[in-house]
């Protein structure tokens, strides 16, 4: 592994200068599943840089190599990858044969392996911290301590690998040596090559909402969407103090368009809604935001729904007047043309009685 960050060094391929704003990571996600009849166990893995998914691998796939999940990754050379997701089908396969000698249960059945592994870097590149956690059948395993390059064990049967793995020493110290240097430039090559969209930046747009329930008790909520990335700030303050115990806060989700969405919401007292401010981070921003819940907000909702009637009735009176002028204009018409008539038969009478 050293010879190979060396030669990364030598070609140059580790010289970037450019600073990204914010941390940034990027994850493995293994997963290996038996069952019975399965002459080996099936292997799916998928690469993430921050939140978005960049490869992916099925061991049932024909291809055996990973698959490409964003436009510019396929312009990038993912050999290293390849190299890993096949080393971990190997390393998943044999866990999986000799778990029920750790695990003491029987062979067969349906059983999973997971590993999570990766590293995240600050915002200058530089190395922020590294990863390696297993998991056994959905439940905690071992996780590596990357200070002291020692393995922690959660489970009993843990404790068997734990100890085998210790005793040899080399693995922790192969972690170790791979999330600090290779994982780093994994990460820092993908950041290069697909930097318009994961390192670009969309401000949040920000909204603070009052509700009541239906026991009268009021809640303001401060809700932000439409920013990328997913790391975001939302506190709410009282008088300038935060309120971190009485915050109500909604993990940050995808909104489905690329960007993402959360809101912060906290109980008041029914009158004290200016006491309360949403103060809002983030890297799109240039300073942070501080918001109140503006009354009139409520009041422009009702002021357009009050000039939208007010059209409407004029609109309805315009034409009533319309429908009213056209009919008079009918009524005098008729009304000259019987005249006219009649005129005319008078003379008619007139004439026939002078003859």
């Amino acid at each position: 592994m050293e010879a190979y960050v060396l030669s990364l060094l030598l070609f140059g391929f580790l010289v970037l200068t450019e600073t990204w704003a914010g941390s940034h990571s990027l994850k493995y996600f293994h997963t290996a599943m038996s069952q019975p009849g399965l002459a080996k166990p099936r292997i799916i893995s998928v690469t993430y840089v921050d939140d978005r998914q960049v490869l992916s691998f099925d061991s049932d796939r024909e291809s055996q190599s990973p698959e490409p999940r964003l436009p510019w990754i396929e312009h990038t050379s993912w050999e290293r990858e390849t190299q890993i997701f096949r080393e971990a089908t190997q390393l998943f396969g044999m866990c999986l044969r000799v778990a029920p000698v750790y695990y003491n249960h029987s062979e067969g059945g349906v059983h999973t392996y997971q590993r999570l592994s990766g590293c995240e870097v600050f915002s200058n590149g530089s190395f922020s911290r590294g990863f390696v956690q297993y998991g056994y059948d959905g439940q905690d395993d071992l996780a590596l301590d990357t200070e002291s390059a020692r393995w922690i064990a959660v489970s009993a049967g843990a404790s068997n690998c734990k100890h085998q793995w210790e005793a040899e020493q080399s693995d922790a110290k192969y972690w170790k040596g791979y999330l600090e240097e290779d994982c780093v430039y994994q990460l820092k090559r993908y950041l290069e090559n697909g930097k318009e969209t994961l390192l670009r930046t969309d401000p949040p747009s920000v909204q603070v909402t009052r509700h009541t329930n239906s026991d009268g008790e009021v809640t303001l909520r401060c809700r932000a969407q439409g920013f990328y990335p997913a790391e975001i700030s939302l506190i709410w303050l009282r008088d300038g103090e935060e309120q971190l115990q009485e915050t109500e806060l909604i993990e940050t989700r995808p909104a489905g368009d690329g960007t993402f969405q959360k809101w912060a919401a906290v109980e008041i007292l029914s009158g004290s809604e200016q006491k309360y401010t949403c103060r809002v981070q983030h890297e799109g921003l240039p300073e942070p935001l501080f918001l109140k819940w503006e009354p009139q907000s409520s009041f422009v909702g009702v002021s357009a729904g009050v000039i939208t009637a007010l059209l409407f009735l004029a609109a309805v009176t315009v034409g009533v007047v319309i429908w009213r002028k056209n009919t008079s204009v009918g009524k005098r018409g008729s009304y000259t043309t019987t005249a006219s008539s009649e005129s005319a038969q008078g003379s008619d009478v007139s004439l026939t009685a002078r003859a």
